[in-house]
Protein backbone atom coordinates (compact mmCIF):
# COMPACT_ATOMS: atom_id res chain seq x y z
CA UNK A 1 0.00 0.00 0.00
CA UNK A 2 1.27 3.45 -0.89
CA UNK A 3 0.29 6.50 1.12
CA UNK A 4 1.48 10.07 1.25
CA UNK A 5 -0.28 12.45 3.62
CA UNK A 6 -1.75 15.66 2.15
CA UNK A 7 0.52 17.74 4.37
CA UNK A 8 -0.40 21.08 2.80
CA UNK A 9 -4.13 20.44 3.12
CA UNK A 10 -3.72 19.33 6.73
CA UNK A 11 -1.67 22.44 7.53
CA UNK A 12 -4.35 24.65 5.95
CA UNK A 13 -7.00 22.94 8.07
CA UNK A 14 -4.96 23.54 11.22
CA UNK A 15 -4.57 27.20 10.31
CA UNK A 16 -8.03 28.08 9.03
CA UNK A 17 -10.37 25.67 10.82
CA UNK A 18 -8.58 24.79 14.07
CA UNK A 19 -7.12 28.32 14.08
CA UNK A 20 -4.05 27.06 15.84
CA UNK A 21 -2.67 30.60 16.20
CA UNK A 22 -5.65 31.46 18.43
CA UNK A 23 -4.75 28.51 20.64
CA UNK A 24 -1.16 29.68 20.85
CA UNK A 25 -2.39 33.16 21.85
CA UNK A 26 -3.87 31.73 25.07
CA UNK A 27 -0.33 31.34 26.41
CA UNK A 28 -1.02 27.71 27.37
CA UNK A 29 1.50 26.32 24.89
CA UNK A 30 4.83 28.06 25.49
CA UNK A 31 6.71 25.44 23.46
CA UNK A 32 4.55 25.94 20.40
CA UNK A 33 5.63 28.03 17.46
CA UNK A 34 3.82 28.07 14.13
CA UNK A 35 7.13 27.23 12.47
CA UNK A 36 6.97 23.83 14.16
CA UNK A 37 3.90 22.75 12.24
CA UNK A 38 5.52 21.91 8.91
CA UNK A 39 8.51 19.94 10.25
CA UNK A 40 6.29 17.97 12.65
CA UNK A 41 3.85 17.11 9.88
CA UNK A 42 6.69 16.19 7.52
CA UNK A 43 8.32 13.87 10.04
CA UNK A 44 5.01 12.25 10.92
CA UNK A 45 4.35 11.70 7.24
CA UNK A 46 7.69 9.91 6.86
CA UNK A 47 6.76 7.46 9.60
CA UNK A 48 3.29 6.95 8.16
CA UNK A 49 4.41 6.67 4.54
CA UNK A 50 7.64 4.73 4.89
CA UNK A 51 7.07 2.51 7.93
CA UNK A 52 3.38 2.04 8.74
CA UNK A 53 1.77 1.99 5.29
CA UNK A 54 3.90 -0.93 3.99
CA UNK A 55 2.88 -2.95 7.07
CA UNK A 56 -0.85 -2.39 6.57
CA UNK A 57 -1.51 -5.20 4.06
CA UNK A 58 0.90 -7.48 5.93
CA UNK A 59 -1.00 -6.98 9.16
CA UNK A 60 -4.31 -7.49 7.37
CA UNK A 61 -3.18 -10.87 6.04
CA UNK A 62 -1.23 -12.08 9.08
CA UNK A 63 -3.16 -10.58 11.99
CA UNK A 64 -2.14 -10.78 15.63
CA UNK A 65 -1.68 -14.23 17.22
CA UNK A 66 -2.57 -15.61 20.64
CA UNK A 67 0.06 -17.95 22.07
CA UNK A 68 0.76 -19.51 25.43
CA UNK A 69 3.01 -16.52 26.11
CA UNK A 70 0.28 -14.03 25.26
CA UNK A 71 -0.60 -11.99 22.18
CA UNK A 72 2.07 -11.56 19.51
CA UNK A 73 1.73 -8.48 17.32
CA UNK A 74 1.59 -8.74 13.53
CA UNK A 75 4.96 -8.97 11.72
CA UNK A 76 6.89 -5.70 11.82
CA UNK A 77 4.57 -4.00 14.29
CA UNK A 78 6.93 -4.16 17.28
CA UNK A 79 9.72 -2.52 15.29
CA UNK A 80 7.31 0.11 13.95
CA UNK A 81 6.04 0.84 17.44
CA UNK A 82 9.62 1.33 18.62
CA UNK A 83 10.03 4.03 15.97
CA UNK A 84 6.72 5.61 16.97
CA UNK A 85 7.84 5.67 20.60
CA UNK A 86 11.32 6.98 19.87
CA UNK A 87 9.82 9.81 17.83
CA UNK A 88 7.93 11.03 20.90
CA UNK A 89 4.63 10.93 19.03
CA UNK A 90 2.57 9.69 21.97
CA UNK A 91 3.28 12.74 24.10
CA UNK A 92 2.75 15.62 21.68
CA UNK A 93 -0.20 17.22 23.45
CA UNK A 94 0.31 16.02 27.03
CA UNK A 95 1.80 18.02 29.94
CA UNK A 96 5.53 18.56 30.12
CA UNK A 97 5.65 17.71 33.82
CA UNK A 98 4.89 14.10 32.90
CA UNK A 99 7.22 14.03 29.92
CA UNK A 100 4.92 15.36 27.22
CA UNK A 101 5.62 18.17 24.79
CA UNK A 102 2.69 20.43 25.69
CA UNK A 103 1.63 21.19 22.11
CA UNK A 104 -1.94 21.99 20.98
CA UNK A 105 -4.27 19.03 20.57
CA UNK A 106 -5.20 19.76 16.93
CA UNK A 107 -1.55 19.29 15.96
CA UNK A 108 -1.52 15.91 17.69
CA UNK A 109 -4.78 15.04 15.93
CA UNK A 110 -3.19 15.88 12.59
CA UNK A 111 -0.30 13.54 13.33
CA UNK A 112 -2.62 10.74 14.38
CA UNK A 113 -4.72 11.21 11.27
CA UNK A 114 -1.65 10.22 9.26
CA UNK A 115 -1.09 7.15 11.44
CA UNK A 116 -4.72 6.05 11.05
CA UNK A 117 -4.60 6.62 7.30
CA UNK A 118 -1.45 4.58 6.84
CA UNK A 119 -2.30 1.75 9.25
CA UNK A 120 -5.50 1.98 11.28
CA UNK A 121 -4.94 -1.31 13.10
CA UNK A 122 -1.58 -0.06 14.38
CA UNK A 123 -2.84 3.40 15.33
CA UNK A 124 -5.60 1.95 17.48
CA UNK A 125 -2.93 1.11 20.07
CA UNK A 126 -1.92 4.72 20.79
CA UNK A 127 -5.57 5.78 20.51
CA UNK A 128 -6.44 3.58 23.49
CA UNK A 129 -3.40 4.87 25.36
CA UNK A 130 -4.58 8.46 24.86
CA UNK A 131 -7.85 7.59 26.61
CA UNK A 132 -6.01 5.98 29.52
CA UNK A 133 -3.73 9.01 29.88
CA UNK A 134 -6.63 11.46 29.89
CA UNK A 135 -8.58 9.42 32.45
CA UNK A 136 -5.61 9.25 34.83
CA UNK A 137 -4.83 12.94 34.31
CA UNK A 138 -8.40 13.88 35.15
CA UNK A 139 -9.27 11.38 37.86
CA UNK A 140 -6.12 9.67 39.12
CA UNK A 141 -4.42 10.33 42.44
CA UNK A 142 -1.05 12.09 42.52
CA UNK A 143 0.59 8.74 43.19
CA UNK A 144 -1.13 7.15 40.19
CA UNK A 145 -0.15 10.04 37.96
CA UNK A 146 3.50 9.77 38.96
CA UNK A 147 3.46 5.99 38.64
CA UNK A 148 1.79 5.63 35.24
CA UNK A 149 1.75 8.86 33.25
CA UNK A 150 5.47 9.26 32.43
CA UNK A 151 5.66 5.75 30.99
CA UNK A 152 2.37 6.06 29.12
CA UNK A 153 3.18 9.48 27.70
CA UNK A 154 6.64 8.36 26.61
CA UNK A 155 5.07 5.35 24.90
CA UNK A 156 7.14 2.91 26.95
CA UNK A 157 3.84 1.44 28.18
CA UNK A 158 0.46 1.37 26.47
CA UNK A 159 -3.05 1.60 27.87
CA UNK A 160 -6.31 -0.21 27.23
CA UNK A 161 -9.93 0.33 28.22
CA UNK A 162 -11.89 -2.62 29.68
CA UNK A 163 -15.57 -1.69 29.59
CA UNK A 164 -17.59 -4.16 27.55
CA UNK A 165 -18.85 -7.50 28.86
CA UNK A 166 -20.90 -10.20 27.11
CA UNK A 167 -24.14 -8.82 28.60
CA UNK A 168 -23.06 -5.17 28.86
CA UNK A 169 -22.19 -3.35 25.67
CA UNK A 170 -23.58 0.15 25.28
CA UNK A 171 -25.47 -0.38 28.55
CA UNK A 172 -22.45 -0.27 30.83
CA UNK A 173 -24.73 -0.22 33.84
CA UNK A 174 -25.35 -3.93 33.24
CA UNK A 175 -21.74 -4.94 33.85
CA UNK A 176 -21.05 -7.62 36.44
CA UNK A 177 -17.27 -7.56 37.01
CA UNK A 178 -16.55 -7.41 40.74
CA UNK A 179 -13.84 -5.67 42.76
CA UNK A 180 -13.31 -6.84 46.33
CA UNK A 181 -11.11 -4.80 48.70
CA UNK A 182 -7.74 -6.24 49.71
CA UNK A 183 -6.02 -5.50 53.00
CA UNK A 184 -3.27 -3.48 51.29
CA UNK A 185 -5.64 -0.91 49.77
CA UNK A 186 -5.83 -2.61 46.38
CA UNK A 187 -8.80 -4.53 44.99
CA UNK A 188 -9.24 -8.06 43.63
CA UNK A 189 -10.98 -7.78 40.27
CA UNK A 190 -12.83 -10.73 38.74
CA UNK A 191 -14.92 -10.97 35.60
CA UNK A 192 -14.72 -11.20 31.85
CA UNK A 193 -14.31 -8.33 29.39
CA UNK A 194 -14.78 -8.63 25.64
CA UNK A 195 -13.88 -6.55 22.58
CA UNK A 196 -10.79 -5.11 24.32
CA UNK A 197 -8.66 -3.56 21.58
CA UNK A 198 -4.94 -4.04 22.18
CA UNK A 199 -5.73 -5.61 25.56
CA UNK A 200 -2.56 -7.67 25.22
CA UNK A 201 0.51 -7.57 22.97
CA UNK A 202 4.28 -7.89 23.04
CA UNK A 203 5.26 -4.40 21.84
CA UNK A 204 5.89 -2.90 25.31
CA UNK A 205 7.01 -4.09 28.73
CA UNK A 206 3.73 -3.22 30.41
CA UNK A 207 0.08 -2.56 29.56
CA UNK A 208 -2.00 -0.38 31.87
CA UNK A 209 -5.59 -1.59 31.93
CA UNK A 210 -8.40 0.70 33.01
CA UNK A 211 -11.22 -1.56 34.18
CA UNK A 212 -14.83 -0.90 35.12
CA UNK A 213 -16.13 -3.08 37.97
CA UNK A 214 -18.53 -3.05 40.90
CA UNK A 215 -17.68 -2.77 44.57
CA UNK A 216 -19.48 -5.17 46.94
CA UNK A 217 -21.96 -2.57 48.18
CA UNK A 218 -22.41 -0.77 44.86
CA UNK A 219 -25.92 0.31 43.83
CA UNK A 220 -27.42 -1.23 40.72
CA UNK A 221 -27.05 0.32 37.29
CA UNK A 222 -24.60 2.90 36.05
CA UNK A 223 -24.49 4.64 39.44
CA UNK A 224 -22.70 1.63 40.90
CA UNK A 225 -19.65 1.30 38.66
CA UNK A 226 -16.12 2.22 39.67
CA UNK A 227 -12.91 2.58 37.67
CA UNK A 228 -9.72 0.70 38.50
CA UNK A 229 -6.20 0.73 37.13
CA UNK A 230 -4.67 -2.75 36.75
CA UNK A 231 -1.22 -3.04 35.15
CA UNK A 232 -0.13 -6.22 33.39
CA UNK A 233 2.94 -6.17 35.61
CA UNK A 234 2.67 -4.71 39.10
CA UNK A 235 4.69 -1.51 39.41
CA UNK A 236 6.99 -1.38 42.43
CA UNK A 237 7.43 1.85 44.45
CA UNK A 238 10.76 2.51 42.70
CA UNK A 239 9.07 2.28 39.28
CA UNK A 240 10.46 -1.11 38.34
CA UNK A 241 8.21 -3.96 37.29
CA UNK A 242 7.29 -6.74 39.67
CA UNK A 243 5.08 -9.80 39.42
CA UNK A 244 2.70 -10.57 36.57
CA UNK A 245 -0.89 -9.68 37.33
CA UNK A 246 -3.45 -12.46 37.12
CA UNK A 247 -5.59 -11.27 34.20
CA UNK A 248 -5.08 -12.92 30.80
CA UNK A 249 -6.22 -12.68 27.23
CA UNK A 250 -8.07 -15.97 26.69
CA UNK A 251 -9.19 -15.38 23.11
CA UNK A 252 -8.91 -13.14 20.07
CA UNK A 253 -12.05 -12.13 18.22
CA UNK A 254 -12.19 -13.00 14.50
CA UNK A 255 -13.18 -9.76 12.83
CA UNK A 256 -14.10 -8.69 9.32
CA UNK A 257 -11.37 -6.02 9.40
CA UNK A 258 -8.50 -4.53 11.43
CA UNK A 259 -6.98 -8.01 11.74
CA UNK A 260 -3.69 -6.68 13.08
CA UNK A 261 -5.43 -4.99 16.01
CA UNK A 262 -5.84 -7.71 18.66
CA UNK A 263 -9.41 -7.60 19.95
CA UNK A 264 -9.14 -9.53 23.18
CA UNK A 265 -11.36 -11.48 25.50
CA UNK A 266 -9.84 -10.64 28.89
CA UNK A 267 -10.34 -12.86 31.92
CA UNK A 268 -9.86 -11.29 35.35
CA UNK A 269 -9.42 -13.68 38.27
CA UNK A 270 -8.64 -11.78 41.47
CA UNK A 271 -6.43 -9.47 39.45
CA UNK A 272 -4.91 -6.68 41.48
CA UNK A 273 -6.15 -3.18 40.72
CA UNK A 274 -6.40 0.22 42.38
CA UNK A 275 -9.40 2.54 42.51
CA UNK A 276 -9.24 5.56 40.22
CA UNK A 277 -11.27 8.46 41.57
CA UNK A 278 -14.13 7.96 44.00
CA UNK A 279 -16.07 4.74 44.61
CA UNK A 280 -19.13 4.35 42.37
CA UNK A 281 -18.04 7.37 40.32
CA UNK A 282 -16.55 5.40 37.44
CA UNK A 283 -19.11 6.71 34.97
CA UNK A 284 -17.56 10.19 34.98
CA UNK A 285 -14.09 8.73 34.49
CA UNK A 286 -15.42 6.48 31.75
CA UNK A 287 -16.78 9.46 29.86
CA UNK A 288 -13.39 11.15 30.06
CA UNK A 289 -12.01 8.14 28.20
CA UNK A 290 -15.00 7.90 25.90
CA UNK A 291 -14.99 11.54 24.82
CA UNK A 292 -11.30 11.29 24.03
CA UNK A 293 -11.93 8.09 22.11
CA UNK A 294 -14.98 9.46 20.28
CA UNK A 295 -13.02 12.32 18.76
CA UNK A 296 -10.13 10.01 17.94
CA UNK A 297 -12.44 7.44 16.34
CA UNK A 298 -13.84 10.24 14.19
CA UNK A 299 -10.27 10.99 13.24
CA UNK A 300 -9.81 7.32 12.34
CA UNK A 301 -12.64 7.86 9.89
CA UNK A 302 -10.84 10.85 8.40
CA UNK A 303 -7.61 8.91 8.01
CA UNK A 304 -9.25 5.88 6.49
CA UNK A 305 -11.25 8.04 4.09
CA UNK A 306 -8.05 9.79 3.00
CA UNK A 307 -6.36 6.46 2.36
CA UNK A 308 -9.34 5.15 0.38
CA UNK A 309 -9.42 8.38 -1.63
CA UNK A 310 -5.75 8.13 -2.50
CA UNK A 311 -6.09 4.50 -3.56
CA UNK A 312 -9.10 5.32 -5.74
CA UNK A 313 -7.36 8.24 -7.46
CA UNK A 314 -4.26 6.14 -8.15
CA UNK A 315 -6.32 3.27 -9.56
CA UNK A 316 -8.49 5.59 -11.67
CA UNK A 317 -5.39 6.99 -13.36
CA UNK A 318 -4.04 3.53 -14.11
CA UNK A 319 -7.11 1.52 -15.06
CA UNK A 320 -8.10 1.84 -18.74
CA UNK A 321 -11.67 1.10 -19.78
CA UNK A 322 -13.86 2.53 -22.51
CA UNK A 323 -13.48 5.69 -24.56
CA UNK A 324 -13.25 9.32 -23.53
CA UNK A 325 -13.20 12.60 -25.44
CA UNK A 326 -9.69 13.68 -26.30
CA UNK A 327 -8.09 10.33 -25.41
CA UNK A 328 -6.90 7.89 -28.06
CA UNK A 329 -7.57 4.24 -27.41
CA UNK A 330 -8.79 2.88 -24.08
CA UNK A 331 -9.03 5.76 -21.63
CA UNK A 332 -7.99 5.81 -17.98
CA UNK A 333 -11.26 5.76 -16.08
CA UNK A 334 -10.37 9.03 -14.38
CA UNK A 335 -11.71 10.66 -17.58
CA UNK A 336 -15.23 9.27 -17.10
CA UNK A 337 -17.70 11.72 -15.50
CA UNK A 338 -19.15 9.21 -13.04
CA UNK A 339 -15.68 8.37 -11.73
CA UNK A 340 -14.90 12.07 -11.41
CA UNK A 341 -18.15 12.59 -9.50
CA UNK A 342 -17.36 9.69 -7.18
CA UNK A 343 -13.84 10.93 -6.45
CA UNK A 344 -15.12 14.47 -5.87
CA UNK A 345 -17.65 13.06 -3.39
CA UNK A 346 -14.87 11.22 -1.60
CA UNK A 347 -12.60 14.28 -1.46
CA UNK A 348 -15.31 16.68 -0.25
CA UNK A 349 -16.56 14.30 2.46
CA UNK A 350 -13.02 13.61 3.67
CA UNK A 351 -12.11 17.27 3.99
CA UNK A 352 -15.43 18.13 5.65
CA UNK A 353 -14.87 15.36 8.21
CA UNK A 354 -11.29 16.48 8.80
CA UNK A 355 -12.51 20.01 9.43
CA UNK A 356 -15.18 18.93 11.92
CA UNK A 357 -12.68 16.83 13.89
CA UNK A 358 -10.00 19.51 13.99
CA UNK A 359 -12.56 22.15 14.98
CA UNK A 360 -13.74 19.88 17.80
CA UNK A 361 -10.16 19.44 19.04
CA UNK A 362 -9.57 23.19 18.92
CA UNK A 363 -12.77 23.86 20.88
CA UNK A 364 -11.63 21.39 23.53
CA UNK A 365 -8.38 23.27 23.98
CA UNK A 366 -10.06 26.69 24.13
CA UNK A 367 -12.50 25.33 26.70
CA UNK A 368 -9.53 24.57 28.95
CA UNK A 369 -7.13 27.38 28.20
CA UNK A 370 -8.91 30.55 27.01
CA UNK A 371 -8.29 33.44 29.38
CA UNK A 372 -11.85 34.81 29.05
CA UNK A 373 -14.42 32.72 30.99
CA UNK A 374 -17.09 33.51 28.39
CA UNK A 375 -14.85 32.17 25.63
CA UNK A 376 -14.19 29.02 27.66
CA UNK A 377 -17.91 28.49 28.18
CA UNK A 378 -18.72 28.99 24.49
CA UNK A 379 -15.87 26.70 23.47
CA UNK A 380 -17.08 23.97 25.80
CA UNK A 381 -20.55 24.16 24.28
CA UNK A 382 -19.01 23.92 20.81
CA UNK A 383 -16.87 20.94 21.82
CA UNK A 384 -19.87 19.15 23.31
CA UNK A 385 -21.96 19.76 20.21
CA UNK A 386 -19.26 18.77 17.74
CA UNK A 387 -18.16 15.58 19.53
CA UNK A 388 -21.08 13.40 18.34
CA UNK A 389 -20.71 14.90 14.86
CA UNK A 390 -16.97 14.21 14.82
CA UNK A 391 -17.55 10.62 15.88
CA UNK A 392 -20.72 9.70 13.98
CA UNK A 393 -20.83 11.89 10.89
CA UNK A 394 -17.13 11.38 10.15
CA UNK A 395 -17.27 7.60 10.52
CA UNK A 396 -20.45 7.28 8.45
CA UNK A 397 -18.71 9.25 5.73
CA UNK A 398 -15.66 6.99 6.05
CA UNK A 399 -17.84 3.98 5.22
CA UNK A 400 -19.34 5.92 2.29
CA UNK A 401 -15.90 6.89 1.01
CA UNK A 402 -14.56 3.35 1.35
CA UNK A 403 -17.65 2.11 -0.48
CA UNK A 404 -16.98 4.54 -3.33
CA UNK A 405 -13.41 3.25 -3.40
CA UNK A 406 -14.54 -0.34 -3.88
CA UNK A 407 -16.93 0.74 -6.63
CA UNK A 408 -14.25 2.68 -8.49
CA UNK A 409 -12.02 -0.41 -8.41
CA UNK A 410 -14.85 -2.39 -9.99
CA UNK A 411 -14.49 -6.16 -9.80
CA UNK A 412 -10.97 -5.78 -8.44
CA UNK A 413 -12.40 -3.86 -5.50
CA UNK A 414 -14.25 -6.98 -4.45
CA UNK A 415 -11.05 -8.98 -4.38
CA UNK A 416 -9.56 -9.48 -0.94
CA UNK A 417 -6.03 -8.60 -1.98
CA UNK A 418 -6.80 -4.98 -2.89
CA UNK A 419 -6.37 -2.05 -0.54
CA UNK A 420 -9.90 -0.91 -1.43
CA UNK A 421 -11.36 -4.11 0.00
CA UNK A 422 -9.32 -3.81 3.19
CA UNK A 423 -10.35 -0.19 3.69
CA UNK A 424 -14.02 -1.13 3.40
CA UNK A 425 -13.64 -3.97 5.90
CA UNK A 426 -11.65 -1.79 8.31
CA UNK A 427 -14.05 1.15 8.04
CA UNK A 428 -17.13 -0.78 9.11
CA UNK A 429 -16.14 -0.96 12.78
CA UNK A 430 -15.93 2.81 13.12
CA UNK A 431 -19.69 3.59 13.35
CA UNK A 432 -19.87 0.96 16.13
CA UNK A 433 -16.87 1.97 18.25
CA UNK A 434 -17.24 4.05 21.44
CA UNK A 435 -21.00 4.24 21.42
CA UNK A 436 -22.75 3.37 18.17
CA UNK A 437 -23.64 6.20 15.87
CA UNK A 438 -27.29 5.83 16.86
CA UNK A 439 -26.23 6.52 20.44
CA UNK A 440 -24.29 9.57 19.26
CA UNK A 441 -27.47 10.85 17.61
CA UNK A 442 -29.45 10.28 20.81
CA UNK A 443 -26.74 12.11 22.76
CA UNK A 444 -26.91 15.00 20.32
CA UNK A 445 -30.67 15.51 20.53
CA UNK A 446 -31.10 14.34 24.11
CA UNK A 447 -28.24 16.12 25.86
CA UNK A 448 -26.38 18.54 23.64
CA UNK A 449 -29.46 20.34 22.32
CA UNK A 450 -31.11 20.46 25.74
CA UNK A 451 -28.23 22.42 27.25
CA UNK A 452 -29.22 26.08 27.44
CA UNK A 453 -32.21 25.41 25.18
CA UNK A 454 -30.14 24.81 22.05
CA UNK A 455 -27.57 27.55 22.61
CA UNK A 456 -24.75 25.45 21.12
CA UNK A 457 -26.64 24.94 17.86
CA UNK A 458 -27.77 28.57 17.75
CA UNK A 459 -24.19 29.81 18.18
CA UNK A 460 -23.00 27.56 15.37
CA UNK A 461 -25.83 28.76 13.11
CA UNK A 462 -24.88 32.37 13.76
CA UNK A 463 -21.34 31.69 12.55
CA UNK A 464 -22.60 29.78 9.54
CA UNK A 465 -24.84 32.65 8.49
CA UNK A 466 -21.94 35.09 8.90
CA UNK A 467 -19.78 32.99 6.57
CA UNK A 468 -22.62 32.74 4.05
CA UNK A 469 -22.91 36.54 4.06
CA UNK A 470 -19.16 36.87 3.57
CA UNK A 471 -19.28 34.44 0.68
CA UNK A 472 -22.16 36.34 -0.95
CA UNK A 473 -20.40 39.69 -0.50
CA UNK A 474 -17.42 38.53 -2.57
CA UNK A 475 -19.65 38.89 -5.66
CA UNK A 476 -17.75 35.90 -7.03
CA UNK A 477 -20.42 33.74 -8.74
CA UNK A 478 -18.83 30.61 -7.28
CA UNK A 479 -19.10 31.90 -3.73
CA UNK A 480 -22.57 33.31 -4.32
CA UNK A 481 -23.81 29.87 -5.32
CA UNK A 482 -22.15 28.35 -2.24
CA UNK A 483 -23.79 31.03 -0.08
CA UNK A 484 -27.22 30.24 -1.50
CA UNK A 485 -26.92 26.55 -0.68
CA UNK A 486 -25.45 27.26 2.76
CA UNK A 487 -28.24 29.72 3.61
CA UNK A 488 -30.89 27.24 2.51
CA UNK A 489 -29.30 24.41 4.48
CA UNK A 490 -28.84 26.39 7.68
CA UNK A 491 -32.46 27.46 7.42
CA UNK A 492 -33.51 23.82 7.36
CA UNK A 493 -31.11 23.11 10.23
CA UNK A 494 -32.70 25.93 12.23
CA UNK A 495 -36.20 24.59 11.56
CA UNK A 496 -35.14 21.03 12.42
CA UNK A 497 -33.47 22.17 15.64
CA UNK A 498 -36.62 23.94 16.80
CA UNK A 499 -38.68 20.85 16.00
CA UNK A 500 -36.32 18.47 17.84
CA UNK A 501 -36.13 20.67 20.95
CA UNK A 502 -39.94 20.93 21.10
CA UNK A 503 -40.43 17.23 20.41
CA UNK A 504 -37.96 16.21 23.12
CA UNK A 505 -40.18 18.03 25.61
CA UNK A 506 -43.55 16.75 24.41
CA UNK A 507 -42.98 13.59 22.33
CA UNK A 508 -39.54 12.23 23.12
CA UNK A 509 -39.95 8.99 21.16
CA UNK A 510 -40.82 10.94 18.02
CA UNK A 511 -37.69 13.04 18.42
CA UNK A 512 -35.52 9.94 18.88
CA UNK A 513 -36.87 8.43 15.66
CA UNK A 514 -35.46 11.45 13.85
CA UNK A 515 -32.18 11.71 15.76
CA UNK A 516 -29.98 10.01 13.19
CA UNK A 517 -31.36 12.10 10.35
CA UNK A 518 -30.87 15.23 12.48
CA UNK A 519 -27.23 14.32 13.13
CA UNK A 520 -26.71 13.78 9.39
CA UNK A 521 -28.19 17.24 8.69
CA UNK A 522 -26.09 18.87 11.43
CA UNK A 523 -22.92 17.25 10.07
CA UNK A 524 -23.71 18.23 6.51
CA UNK A 525 -24.31 21.85 7.48
CA UNK A 526 -21.23 22.01 9.73
CA UNK A 527 -19.11 20.38 7.03
CA UNK A 528 -20.36 22.83 4.42
CA UNK A 529 -19.67 25.73 6.76
CA UNK A 530 -16.08 24.70 7.44
CA UNK A 531 -15.38 24.07 3.76
CA UNK A 532 -16.76 27.52 2.96
CA UNK A 533 -14.73 29.20 5.67
CA UNK A 534 -11.55 27.52 4.49
CA UNK A 535 -12.24 28.52 0.88
CA UNK A 536 -12.80 32.14 1.91
CA UNK A 537 -9.58 32.32 3.91
CA UNK A 538 -7.47 30.65 1.24
CA UNK A 539 -8.97 32.95 -1.40
CA UNK A 540 -7.46 35.89 0.45
CA UNK A 541 -4.06 34.21 0.09
CA UNK A 542 -4.50 33.65 -3.62
CA UNK A 543 -4.35 29.85 -3.68
CA UNK A 544 -7.84 28.69 -2.87
CA UNK A 545 -8.96 27.07 -6.14
CA UNK A 546 -9.08 23.53 -4.79
CA UNK A 547 -10.76 24.69 -1.58
CA UNK A 548 -13.39 26.57 -3.59
CA UNK A 549 -13.98 23.51 -5.76
CA UNK A 550 -14.46 21.33 -2.67
CA UNK A 551 -16.87 23.82 -1.09
CA UNK A 552 -18.89 24.17 -4.32
CA UNK A 553 -19.15 20.45 -4.89
CA UNK A 554 -20.18 19.80 -1.29
CA UNK A 555 -22.75 22.59 -1.51
CA UNK A 556 -24.37 21.14 -4.62
CA UNK A 557 -24.02 17.51 -3.61
CA UNK A 558 -24.76 17.56 0.16
CA UNK A 559 -26.17 20.93 1.21
CA UNK A 560 -28.65 20.85 -1.66
CA UNK A 561 -30.14 17.70 -0.11
CA UNK A 562 -30.82 19.34 3.26
CA UNK A 563 -34.55 19.84 2.58
CA UNK A 564 -34.89 16.13 2.01
CA UNK A 565 -33.76 15.37 5.56
CA UNK A 566 -36.59 17.29 7.19
CA UNK A 567 -39.01 14.49 6.37
CA UNK A 568 -36.97 11.73 8.07
CA UNK A 569 -36.38 13.99 11.09
CA UNK A 570 -40.09 14.54 11.68
CA UNK A 571 -41.16 11.13 10.33
CA UNK A 572 -42.34 9.59 13.59
CA UNK A 573 -45.01 12.23 14.05
CA UNK A 574 -46.65 10.77 10.92
CA UNK A 575 -45.60 7.15 10.54
CA UNK A 576 -44.23 6.12 13.95
CA UNK A 577 -46.67 3.21 14.26
CA UNK A 578 -45.72 1.99 10.79
CA UNK A 579 -42.06 2.04 11.75
CA UNK A 580 -42.72 0.00 14.89
CA UNK A 581 -44.71 -2.52 12.85
CA UNK A 582 -41.96 -2.90 10.27
CA UNK A 583 -39.35 -3.25 12.99
CA UNK A 584 -41.29 -6.08 14.64
CA UNK A 585 -39.98 -8.58 12.10
CA UNK A 586 -43.45 -9.96 11.36
CA UNK A 587 -43.57 -10.67 7.64
CA UNK A 588 -47.32 -11.25 7.46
Amino acid sequence: MTFNAPVGLIADTLNHIARIDDLAATGAFPNFDVDLVSPILDEANKLARDVLAPLNPIGHKSGARLTDAGVIAAPGFSEAYAQFREGGWMGLSFPEKFGGQGLPKPLALAVMEMMHASNMAFALCPLLTFGAIEAILEHGSDEQKQMYLPKLISGEWTGAMNLTEPQAGSDVGALKAKALPNSDGSYAISGQKIFISWGDHDMTDNIVQLVLARLPDAPQGSKGISLFVAPKYIVKPDGSLGERNTFRCIGLEHKMGIHASPTCVMEYSNAKGWLVGEPNKGLAAMFTMMNSARLNVGLEGVGLAEAALQAAVEFAHQRKQGQANGVEGPAPIIHHPDIQRSIASMAAATQAARSICYACGAAAELAKHATDPAVREAAKMREDFLTPLAKAWSTDRAVDVANFGVQIHGGLGFMGETAAAQFYLDARILPIYEGTNGIQAIDLVGRKLSMNNGAAAISLMDEIRASAREARETNDPRFVSIAERLEEAVGVFDQATDWIIAAMKSARESALYGATAYLKLAGDVAGGFYLTRSALELRHKGHGERAIALARFFAENSLAAAHGLMGPITMASRVGKDTALLASGNGE
